[in-house]
């Protein structure tokens, strides 16, 4: 009774870890998102401006969100494992009102008041020049409406394609290839969300053109399914480390329960 106990808690206390990192790790890239990176300047090389549809070009410029997107997609994967699509589902429904809350509390703190003392200490930046603390702080930390209803959308939608898509081939590969449906769910759940936030937040609610919106949402679906393929031997070794902590046995029978929810 009590090495059932003793199991019991490690399975809720492994639901608790893999969701608050799911969440922690959603919540931040919606954050830092606001900033575009260029990729080519990290490897050093030249813009690649590869010639694209209606005269636009492909570089290596993403938002920085997208660096730690695959942690998420990892937490999913793992949590769908263990806990079933309805368990990333909850997940995911619970994280998307963290998101909207999270936004609303930065909103209100971009309208409140700067005091005198912080924008005079803060007048000058580290070249010399005149420095506004309080526009720098509004820039980035809100985001227009287009961008938070996108996001959202883009993020549930997301993870319920995700989550049904890997039960799916759970379910058709008789429990075997993790990979497959690892990977497999990833390709499927980003071609959705990466091009759905872009076309609702800047498409539809912005000024980009559709040509604008296929650009940009290619090169940062192609980033996310490369990564998703190289990190793919981090699942297994989650997969080790969690059949480890709950047992063979017991991690057999969860996962075995997770597929038939």
């Amino acid at each position: 009774m009590e090495t059932e106990q003793v199991v019991s808690k490690r399975t809720h206390n492994l639901f608790i870890i893999l969701a608050t990192f799911f969440i922690a790790n959603a919540l931040m890239a919606e954050f830092i998102g606001v900033k575009i990176f260029s990729l080519e300047k990290i490897l050093g090389i030249n813009p690649l401006n590869i010639p694209f549809i209606g005269g636009t070009s492909l570089g290596l410029n993403m938002s920085v969100g997208v660096i730690i997107w695959p942690i998420v997609f990892i937490m999913s994967d793992i949590i769908n494992e263990y806990f079933g699509r309805k368990g990333v589902q909850r997940i995911s429904l619970i994280a998307a009102i963290l998101i909207l809350y999270s936004f609303i509390i930065v909103l209100l703190s971009t309208q409140a008041p700067p005091a005198n003392f912080w924008l005079e200490n803060n007048a000058i930046d580290a070249s010399g020049n005149s420095f506004d603390i309080n526009f720098a702080y509004a820039s980035i930390f809100r985001q227009g409406m287009g961008i938070i209803i996108g996001s959202i959308t883009a993020f549930l939608v997301g993870q319920f394609v995700d989550a049904y898509t890997f039960h799916y081939l759970r379910v058709l590969t008789n429990h075997r290839w993790l990979w497959l449906r690892a990977t497999g769910s990833t390709v499927v759940s980003q071609l959705v969300d990466s091009f759905l936030v872009l076309f609702i937040a800047f498409y539809l609610l912005g000024n980009w053109s559709f040509i604008e919106v296929i650009s940009v949402g290619l090169v940062q679906y192609i980033y996310k399914i490369f990564l998703a393929i190289v990190l793919t031997p981090v699942i297994y070794w989650m997969h080790i480390i969690i059949d480890k902590y709950l047992g063979k046995e017991k991690a057999k029978e969860v996962i075995e329960k997770a597929a038939t929810i």
